[in-house]
């Protein structure tokens, strides 16, 4: 039997497998953060976005399997992904500046930028909106 993944899933899988090679460098220089530093410990933001990328990277395989199953047209399902993947990205890109300039522990420490207060409503709404096509196209696909 052979298996024969939509185009929307396959992009789906591969950004995620990106991202999860992602991990996977992030995990190489949080190592080295732990050997060379005098606590013993990364950089916090290294940290963070090492954790994070594993976290979206399996987020990823879940998108790709609402996706197969998702009733909605191929270009509905792909486009909200790709918003979802986008964001992803995005937040772990946002982790890995202050881990290279080791400038901060908090991003959200005193005044906020309004550009980072819209990026995360922006974030919000698409990561929540994007999955939200996603698991009605499976309901509808399913029931």
């Amino acid at each position: 039997m052979e298996l024969t993944l939509g185009i929307d899933t396959r992009v789906t899988l591969l950004v995620t497998g990106l991202i999860f090679l992602s991990a996977l460098l992030l995990g190489v220089w949080k190592y080295h953060g732990i050997r060379t530093s005098a606590e013993g410990a990364a950089h916090i933001y290294v940290d963070i976005a090492h954790r994070a990328a594993l976290l979206y990277s399996f987020a990823g395989i879940l998108l790709a399997v609402f996706t197969e199953l998702s009733a909605w047209p191929t270009i509905v399902n792909l486009t909200a992904d790709l918003v979802i993947l986008a964001f992803f990205v995005g937040a772990i890109a946002s982790y890995v500046l202050p881990g290279m300039r080791r400038d901060t522990t908090n991003q959200f420490e005193g005044q906020i930028p309004a550009a980072l207060r819209l990026s995360m409503y922006g974030l919000m709404a698409g990561e929540i909106l994007g999955f939200l096509v996603l698991f009605s196209g499976f309901l509808v696909g399913q029931f």
